[in-house]
């Protein structure tokens, strides 16, 4: 999936931007400088284009203020890691010499640039883009973030050259991600996966740019050991490590089939650690938790378990996901966590027969059938899975709208109580009865 980053000088209307790609205010938007402090990113769609899209803070260029020069590092960490930029300008206010030092930067970051004059409210205003031409960027498109005003015409020119292909339909081997905050360990979890001398490793070019992925051949089957854990450029990044991280966490998530995200045993659970798990998840990843640096925590017969149960209870709905307690510094069960990723792969390939999915699950709606507030007697009497890789069942049902997020949940759990799907994430579908799938 393609990274594009929204770049430009402060109160030129990224964040709006943002969030009319997005579709919700997830960015704060203000009109004073510098609201938008760290990164921001989401998943946006456009027919059937999907993308991540980063809105970074207002970049001001030599500018000595410590929050300001936070914010022009990220916006350059972003422009780096992105595949193609959108560089926003302000139409009312017109050209000034900061969005000419930004087009310098960006010309010579050799991406693909898009240009969007913003604030063009109206047909009458369209002049005021074309002095933009100058900065030598190429077409300047005039857009309206705020009322939405050409949003969909500037989307069209966005994800033209975008693909649509699924890398998983012509490769169907595991790409394994190794995720998680900085310093929790992937590095050392990788190099003792590699270093193990019945592994034959070979390096190939890897699709993100400078990255280089492995090729694992573990008992047979060949595994591409996505690189996540280097290519830190530390005099970049200074005190962004973790906008840093994010951005290659979300590359790796995009190209893995499965992630082992790392845990740090010595550390509290943290919000971020959950973040990404919950990342994981809405991209229908595969998911293993492996809880690293075990070796170093003081423990009893209890202290697992323990540690298992209050993860399981931050986790919530992703009570599917299997942890497992490693330690890269020893190796011990680091080839466990591979054996766990293969198995959660072989899981997101699985097709479950109809005559299997129907002989087990409609006792289970007969004896606990949907209810509805409206009072309407709701039927769900056939299911099949649509899709694999990851899995999707269809239910059908005279009122699918007025299934209840509630009723899901029980429908995904008598699913995996019956057929696993340990791992994987399961999108369910609800259609009307007698539609074609």
């Amino acid at each position: 999936m393609s990274l594009i980053a929204i770049v430009g000088r402060p109160n030129v209307g990224k964040s709006t931007l943002f969030n009319r790609i997005i579709g919700n205010q997830s960015a704060i938007v203000h009109d004073e400088p510098g609201v938008t402090r760290d990164r921001h990113y989401g998943e946006a769609e456009w027919t059937g284009k999907k993308f991540t899209l980063i809105d970074t803070g207002g970049y001001v260029p030599n500018s000595d203020d410590v929050f300001e020069k936070a914010i022009r590092e990220q916006s350059k960490i972003a422009i780096e890691e992105s595949d193609a930029v959108i560089y926003v300008v302000d139409g009312k206010e017109g050209m000034t010499p900061f969005d000419k030092e930004i087009a310098s930067i960006l010309r010579k970051s050799n991406k693909k640039v898009f240009l969007a004059v913003n604030k063009i409210d109206s047909a009458k205003y369209e002049h005021e883009a074309a002095q933009f031409h100058n900065i030598g960027l190429g077409e300047p498109y005039s857009i309206a973030a705020l009322g939405g005003r050409k949003i969909g015409d500037f989307l069209d020119v966005i994800t033209k050259d975008l693909s649509i292909l699924n890398q998983e339909e012509s490769d169907t081997r595991l790409h394994l991600a190794i995720i998680g905050k900085p310093n929790v360990g992937k590095s050392s979890f990788v190099n003792a996966i590699i270093g193990k001398e019945r592994s034959i490793v070979t390096p190939i070019a890897g699709t993100t740019r400078d990255s280089i992925d492995t090729v694992l051949k573990h008992y047979g089957d060949e595994i591409v050991l996505i690189d996540t854990a280097g290519l830190m450029r530390k005099s970049r990044i200074k005190h962004n490590v973790d906008f840093y991280s994010t951005l290659r966490t979300l590359k790796s998530i995009d190209r893995c089939t499965v992630a082992v995200i790392l845990f740090d045993a010595t550390l509290p659970i943290e919000k971020q650690d959950l973040r990404i798990v919950e990342t994981a998840v809405e991209k229908n990843k595969g998911v293993v938790i492996a809880i690293n640096k075990w070796d170093a925590v003081e423990k009893n017969t209890q202290t697992a378990l323990e540690y298992e149960k209050i993860l399981r209870n931050k986790l919530r709905t992703y009570d599917f996901i299997p942890v497992l307690f490693i330690s890269a510094e020893t190796k011990q069960r680091i080839f466990k966590a591979i054996d766990l990723a293969k198995e959660v792969h072989h899981n997101r390939s699985v097709r479950i027969p109809t005559s299997s999915l129907n002989e087990k699950m409609l006792p289970e709606i007969e004896r606990y059938p949907p209810s509805s507030k409206t009072g309407k007697d709701i039927k769900l009497n056939y299911l099949t899975q649509v899709k694999t890789q990851p899995p999707v069942i269809a239910f059908f049902s005279n009122f699918p709208e007025l299934i209840s997020d509630v009723y899901k949940r029980f429908l995904e759990n008598r699913l995996r109580e019956h057929f696993g799907f340990q791992g994987v994430p399961l999108t369910l579908s609800f259609k009307r009865k007698n539609k074609k799938a």
